[in-house]
Formats: structure tokens, C-alpha cells, sequence
């Protein structure tokens, strides 16, 4: 497993100053969704789990503390959140316990 640097805060893109998740590191209440997009956790590259997934079925999303827990129990993988919304897209990787930094940081889309 290869732990990326996190970005420089200059490249952090806010997006939508009203609802943008951007931030360096995913604080751990971080509901892991977009609302229009894409917001999934990976293990080793593999889906583990699909938040827009629970929002179209009207159920809570997880937050970054449910998916942590997991880790803490299989923390020798690579564990990323990523979220893919409309004006801002970030990737958390997991680097320790309770330690989400940001090592991606795009305009999203539209």
C-alpha cells in the first residue's frame, strides 16, 4: 500500500462556496455523498461501499466515522473515499486512525 501525499491547500477546490465538502482532511461527522454524482469508499481499489446508492434508496448515508470504524478492524489496505459532485470532487485516503487527508482535489462536473 502507497500512502500519496496530501495536496497543497492552494490546490483545494472550494467549488460552490454554499455547499462545497472540500477540506484537507475529511472530518469524521463528513456524510459520504453528493446529493447529484458520485460518493463511494474503495478498499485496495475494490467498491465497498456506494452513499448516492443510499440516498436513492432514502436511507442515511454513512459518514466518515462508520467507515472508519471498518478500517480500524482491516487497516492494512488502502482505503479511499471519493466523492465526484457538481463543482468540486475530493479523494480521502486513510493515513492512520482517524486521519483522511485529501490527495485529490478537481473540479468535479458541470
Amino acid at each position: 500500500m502507497e500512502l500519496q501525499p496530501q495536496i497543497d491547500p492552494k490546490d483545494l477546490k472550494i467549488g460552490c462556496l454554499n455547499c462545497s465538502t472540500a477540506a484537507l482532511k475529511a472530518p469524521m461527522e463528513m456524510l459520504i455523498c453528493v446529493g447529484m454524482g458520485m460518493a463511494i469508499v474503495t478498499k485496495d481499489g475494490k467498491l465497498i461501499y456506494d452513499g448516492e446508492d443510499d440516498l436513492r434508496n432514502d436511507k442515511e448515508p454513512l459518514a466518515v466515522k462508520d467507515i472508519e470504524a471498518m478500517a480500524v478492524k482491516d487497516p492494512d489496505h488502502d482505503w479511499k473515499i471519493i466523492k465526484e459532485g457538481p463543482l468540486h470532487g475530493e479523494t480521502f485516503q486513510r493515513h492512520g486512525v482517524e486521519n483522511w487527508v485529501c490527495i485529490e482535489s478537481n473540479p468535479g462536473f458541470a
